[in-house]
């Protein structure tokens, strides 16, 4: 857990400010352990994220919103695709081959799924 003032300090670019507008506008969920804000460790990367956005690449503060909701969106895709590998992985020889072969077949499968 990084205290406000440590991601502040360790982040060059990063102004104050900034963070906590990005607090109100709710792009980073601080922790409050009681005394001050804390940061968990995926809050700093998401910090580092928008830094390299906003500073780096320029993005301004409207579009902040849009490009994160896709990143998580994209994230939690990623985490559910893991979540079916292993699924598969779990299944016996004979069901592992009826899958790639349903994957292979493409445009066949039903739209729906």
């Amino acid at each position: 857990m990084m205290r406000v003032e440590d991601i502040v300090e360790q982040i060059d670019a990063l102004q104050r400010s900034d963070l906590d507008a990005w607090i109100s506008d709710e792009l980073v969920s601080p922790q409050d352990d009681g005394e001050t804000l804390v940061f968990s460790e995926m809050e700093c990367a998401r910090i580092r994220l928008i830094c390299t956005l906003h500073y780096e690449l320029e993005i301004d503060t409207d579009t902040l919103p849009v490009i994160l909701s896709l990143v998580d969106q994209l994230y939690q895709t990623r985490q559910r695709l893991l979540t079916l590998s292993a699924a598969v992985a779990a299944q016996d020889k004979a069901v592992q081959a009826a899958i790639l072969a349903a994957i292979d077949l493409g445009g066949t499968l039903d739209e729906n799924v």
